[in-house]
């Protein structure tokens, strides 16, 4: 554990009716007590999960384009509207770590070809040995997670799923355990998957209904929606479907 808490600095905001702070769960924030390893920020659209935890990464130093601290380059629109006006408390501080931003997850993979074009020898190393873009979209997003991770760090993940099969999702869960278990790791996740928010004993923020709050991960609409759809397929769809005639 190394980030314990995530203050809004209420002092600096002249107007909660401009973005990020026209967003309801951002404009309550207090201030979120994080006590263990493993997070995971749920939510609709929009909630502001992604902003909260892009404003994190930025308040860390690394890139919020996704990267770590020694990943320089420039994606539009990338840069963080709420950083400036969280606090973070720490114990012990830490500077290694990555953020991993999916929507530009491209754009990180073109980066880590322009190191090598530029030295030729050590920048896909920490990627499997070979170009993010010379593997697919998930066995790229598995490379970062098993060679890029490392102890002692903390990692900050909007939506890992987006690249990952149900079963390449549970060998995410596999490494998430050997890390923060054997390597002294912290992770906090954006996520819209009922798979990876089954992790045992992590911590479940909700975003929704204009706040933030813990729940239980059978509180979710992850879980409820899932799982009801699983047990009632054909209702679920025809209902759905007849609304729209």
């Amino acid at each position: 554990m190394f980030l314990k808490r995530v203050e809004l600095k209420r002092e600096l905001i002249s107007s909660y009716k401009e973005y990020p702070f026209s967003i309801p769960s951002i404009r309550s924030l207090e201030q979120m007590e994080i006590e263990n390893n493993v997070t995971f920020f749920v939510g609709e659209n929009g909630s502001g999960k992604s902003t909260l935890l892009e404003a994190i990464a930025e308040m860390c130093g690394f890139n919020t384009a996704g990267g770590g601290r020694n990943n320089i380059y420039q994606v539009h629109r990338a840069e963080s509207a709420l950083g400036q006006y969280i606090r973070l408390s720490w114990w012990p501080k830490v500077t290694n770590g990555f953020f991993l931003r999916a929507e530009s997850f491209y754009n990180f993979a073109t980066h880590i070809d322009e190191m090598w074009e530029e030295d030729k020898v050590n920048s896909y190393k920490a990627y499997g040995g070979k170009s993010l873009h010379e593997q697919s979209h998930g066995e790229s997003f598995l490379s970062l997670f098993l060679n890029r991770f490392r102890g002692g760090a903390i990692y900050l993940l909007d939506e890992p799923e987006a690249a990952l099969s149900p079963q390449k999702q549970l060998s995410f869960l596999k490494i998430l355990h050997d890390l923060t278990t054997n390597g002294n790791c912290q992770f906090i996740i954006a996520t819209h998957s009922p798979i990876l928010l089954g992790y045992p004993g992590a911590t479940i923020f909700s975003f929704d209904d204009g706040e933030i709050k813990e729940v239980n991960y059978e509180e979710t609409d992850h879980y409820q929606i899932t799982r009801y759809f699983l047990e009632n397929r054909e209702k679920f769809l025809r209902d759905i479907l007849e609304e729209e005639e």
